[in-house]
């Protein structure tokens, strides 16, 4: 037996022969949990937004939205999954589902947080050169929120690979289901490179995420910059 392979019958938690020999099988495991993070995460954006402006325009539904959206944070992913079980059943829109209610207390404080944000001056501004509503929003108020916008993407993305792995329960857990099958039988390569690469997922999406976000906001760079040339 090779030393490569020994690592394997020794159940060491550091085992290059079970990378080599279960490529396949992690590359699935990360390539669902990069899917559902994706999806989970676009579909909350998509409903936040319009979440956002509405109590932005009505402020008499802050409360409520606010409100609902804290209280299904705090609900457990458990019990999260089992109320929505007989909707969705053992499928991955339950898992997608649940994501998108979890992130949405994170992606409506931060969109409302953003367009808080934006300098009176401003729009004033673009009131004065005939800016409607919508324009104004759309070529004014968003591209400064989007800062606020794009570090509540970042939070909310980190924080659905975390829980995506909580999808093992119903064996759409992404690297999830690779961790908790490997505690079960206690297979340590297993649970410790399932467990490594699901940090590395959150590090590399949080980077690019961040990268995405000084690319869409060149602005918030210049001051830094004049500040050093002075």
């Amino acid at each position: 037996m090779s030393e490569a392979a020994g690592c394997l019958a020794a159940n060491d938690w550091i085992c290059g022969e079970y990378v080599r020999s279960r490529a396949q099988e992690l590359t699935d495991a990360t390539v669902q949990h990069v899917w559902i993070t994706a999806v989970s995460v676009l579909i909350g954006l998509a409903v936040a937004f319009p979440l956002a402006l509405l109590v932005r325009t009505r402020p008499r539904f802050a409360g409520p939205v606010l409100g609902l959206t804290t209280v299904l944070y705090t609900v457990p992913s458990l019990a999260m999954f089992s109320l929505l079980l007989p909707f969705f059943g053992l499928s991955a829109a339950l898992v997608v589902t649940g994501l998108v209610l979890y992130s949405l207390t994170i992606l409506v404080r931060n969109i409302l947080a953003g367009l808080a944000a934006v300098p009176e001056e401003a729009r004033e501004a673009a009131y004065g050169m005939g800016y409607g509503r919508g324009r104004l929003l759309w070529e004014v108020e968003l591209p400064l929120a989007l800062p606020a916008v794009m570090a509540g993407v970042r939070m909310a993305t980190v924080s659905t690979i975390a829980l995506t792995t909580v999808g093992a329960l119903v064996d759409h857990g992404g690297l999830g289901t690779l961790i908790t099958s490997g505690l079960k039988s206690f297979f340590k390569a297993q649970v410790l490179t399932a467990s490594v690469l699901c940090v590395l997922l959150a590090v590399a999406a949080d980077l690019l995420l961040l990268g995405v976000q000084r690319l869409l906001t060149p602005w918030t760079r210049i001051p830094a910059r004049a500040g050093g040339a002075g």
